[in-house]
């Protein structure tokens, strides 16, 4: 079981639009750290936004161990770090990683155009 930083008890309506659930490392959600990386790939399925949120200092070894990701609501996700909200509703393909001001500025990426979100 893990021991997520926030209680569901704290979440309130933050995001105006419904946005689906999105993926985020546990480095954020139990650890404390900020959001510090974030991209936007296709949709798994009609609940999945594409959004998917890291601290930024995983290792592959981290992120190829499933029980380190959590899926949650984006609503949620923001809950945990606000400075995500103003990128939301950016789209497929798009990334941001936090600068050393702790601000998001556009990275490339190229999300994997083969996969085709599904229904």
């Amino acid at each position: 079981m893990k021991n997520y930083l926030l209680d569901q008890k704290e979440i309130k309506n933050i995001i105006t639009l419904p946005m689906g659930y999105g993926l985020i490392s546990d480095r954020v959600t139990v650890d404390g750290l900020p959001i510090g990386y974030m991209y936007r790939e296709n949709p798994d399925n009609r609940q999945d936004s594409g959004w998917r949120f890291f601290a930024g200092d995983e290792s592959e070894e981290y992120l190829d161990q499933e029980n380190n990701i959590s899926l949650m609501n984006i609503n949620t996700i923001a809950h945990y770090d606000q400075s995500i909200i103003p990128y939301l509703e950016e789209e497929i393909g798009k990334a941001f990683g936090k600068n050393d001001s702790g601000e998001f500025v556009e990275e490339h990426f190229e999300p994997d155009m083969e996969d085709e979100a599904m229904d």
